[in-house]
């Protein structure tokens, strides 16, 4: 069956791919770059499911890839003004543009290696478009070819975001698991 991607508009099959296997458990629930650190710290447990169910009333936290009706990946897609990058002193601004960020790729187990990030991203891109943004930006690690631990690897990496058509922006004074992060661009008109 083909893969179709969507805006994330079902509670549920967003807390398939971000929320816990145990209701009580802590879990970003991709909240991490979407709230304040005070608001994300002070929520826990299942107050953060609530606050995702929330946010959806708003409109769509990301865009979910469906393998027939099954929830198989998620990508987290907002205004950056909307995201602690608006605020992020180690992620530069590289112009006045209203861009759209994208944060958090996950794909699930058996779905992986198949591209599935790439169809994410053009959701993502999508969704991003038709709010009428001019671009969108991720900011991954550039690993140049190693491997990345796999709870790391939400923000994606470097050649991944360009094989989907992003070209490098800029540095940026961020780290993740070792390894430096740059903002990636990806002109949407």
């Amino acid at each position: 069956m083909a893969i179709e991607v969507r805006p994330a508009t079902v509670f549920d099959d967003v807390c398939t791919l971000v929320g816990p296997k145990r209701p009580d458990a802590n879990v970003c629930w991709c909240l991490s770059y979407r709230l304040r650190s005070a608001e994300n710290r002070e929520l826990v447990g299942p107050a953060r499911g609530e606050r995702v169910r929330e946010l959806m009333v708003q409109g769509p936290l990301g865009v979910l890839a469906y393998d027939g009706e099954e929830p198989v990946g998620w990508a987290a897609v907002a205004p950056r003004a909307d995201t602690t990058f608006a605020r992020n002193r180690k992620i530069p601004h590289v112009d006045d543009l209203d861009v759209w960020s994208v944060w958090c790729i996950r794909v699930r187990p058996g779905h992986r290696k198949g591209g599935l990030s790439h169809d994410l991203l053009a959701g993502a891109g999508a969704v991003a478009r038709e709010q009428g943004a001019p671009a969108i930006e991720g900011y991954p690690v550039d690993n140049r070819g190693e491997r990345v631990d796999g709870t790391m690897a939400y923000v994606g990496t470097r050649s991944l975001l360009e094989r989907a058509g992003f070209t490098k922006a800029a540095d940026t004074d961020s780290v993740l698991d070792g390894f430096p992060r740059v903002l990636m661009r990806l002109p949407l008109s």
